[in-house]
């Protein structure tokens, strides 16, 4: 069966292969509304398809938004995922998603490989790019990068972020003043140098500061170091549980871990919360159904997915002196369920 091509289907609908091609890119100049009629019916009967590859190579840009994550089996990464693919889809465009495992080099082959193909645009979800991922930014003209999820440290990032200082000193100040504990212990995460502005690091550093308000000194001797997932905070909170040093309540950078600590909690024979207090950061869908429901920090993932996939397809931002807003902040706030004691 014969290739169908743009010259069958202007031949069809009796218009000119250029009004077919503005048609199918939206543009660049219009078309009368019954002529693209006639246009996407032509399509539609000789099921014509366009060459996407094609069409990149003379626009110089795909259909394709990159995004990479550090780790997208943790349901938090997966939900912001899925949020921006859900928009994208709406705006006309695929996602391709790659995993850093928080290792520089995985992030730097990722980029590089989204950018040199010609993406829409990479949303990048980072405890902090390193210089080899800044000088692929700069070596594609015209490049779109928006960081999504992590405070930038230079004034010319583009990114949308919440406050996740403020997010964890709201729920370490819930356990302290609200249910009355002596002090809070943290389950940081296992970052040996970590980046300014990378999210667990804001909760640490929003941890310190209600402990400090509330009196507390010295409050790094109650952070313990533990991985970001529910696997290994288990097999830490094990540990901790069953010492004698077993801390009142505990503030968890992740729901993820918080699940670990749940678990782990069950098997120590340790009531929560009635001898240990939990509250976790996140609000993924599975903090609603832990046993007992987890206590958390919310954002709004849908609105912050619209707004990275809205930055990364702003052409004004790619204009000097542009007035659009380059950081955008949401507020978070504060789950109460049955885990931090509340009824």
């Amino acid at each position: 069966m014969p290739k169908v091509t743009r010259d069958d289907v202007a031949r069809l609908a009796g218009t000119s292969t250029a009004v077919v091609s503005y048609v199918i890119n939206n543009g660049p100049r219009p078309v009368a509304p019954a002529t693209k009629e006639r246009v996407l019916a032509a399509i539609d009967q000789l099921g014509y398809r366009p060459n996407s590859v094609a069409q990149a190579m003379a626009s110089r840009r795909t259909n394709l938004i990159g995004m990479v994550v550090p780790d997208a089996r943790q349901p938090f990464f997966a939900e912001l995922a899925h949020a921006v693919e859900r928009v994208a889809s709406e705006r006309g465009k695929l996602v391709l998603i790659g995993n850093s495992d928080y290792v520089d080099d995985r992030e730097v082959h990722y980029v590089r490989a989204f950018l040199g193909m010609r993406v829409s645009g990479l949303i990048l979800v980072s405890q902090g790019p390193s210089e080899r991922a800044a000088e692929e930014f700069a070596a594609i003209e015209g490049a779109r990068v928006v960081l999504l999820h992590r405070r930038p440290e230079a004034i010319d990032d583009v990114a949308v972020v919440t406050d996740d200082v403020n997010g964890a000193e709201t729920a370490v100040r819930h356990l302290l003043e609200v249910h009355g504990h002596p002090y809070v212990a943290c389950f940081g995460g296992p970052v040996a140098s970590p980046a300014p502005g990378d999210p667990v690091i804001d909760h640490i550093e929003g941890w310190v500061r209600a402990m400090e308000a509330h009196g507390v000194p010295a409050a790094q001797q109650h952070l313990v170091e533990v991985p970001f997932d529910r696997y290994g905070s288990y097999r830490v909170a094990l540990d901790l549980l069953r010492s004698p040093d077993r801390p009142p309540a505990i503030f968890c950078s992740t729901d993820d871990q918080a699940i670990g600590l749940l678990r782990a909690a069950r098997e120590a024979g340790v009531r929560v919360p009635e001898d240990l207090a939990v509250a976790g950061f996140d609000d993924i869908p599975e903090a609603a159904f832990c046993d007992p429901p987890l206590t958390t920090i919310a954002s709004d993932r849908d609105a912050m997915a619209r707004a990275a996939v809205d930055l990364v397809l702003d052409d004004s931002l790619l204009v000097p002196g542009s007035g659009t807003a380059r950081v955008r902040q949401f507020p978070n706030r504060l789950v109460v369920r049955r885990s931090c004691g509340c009824g």
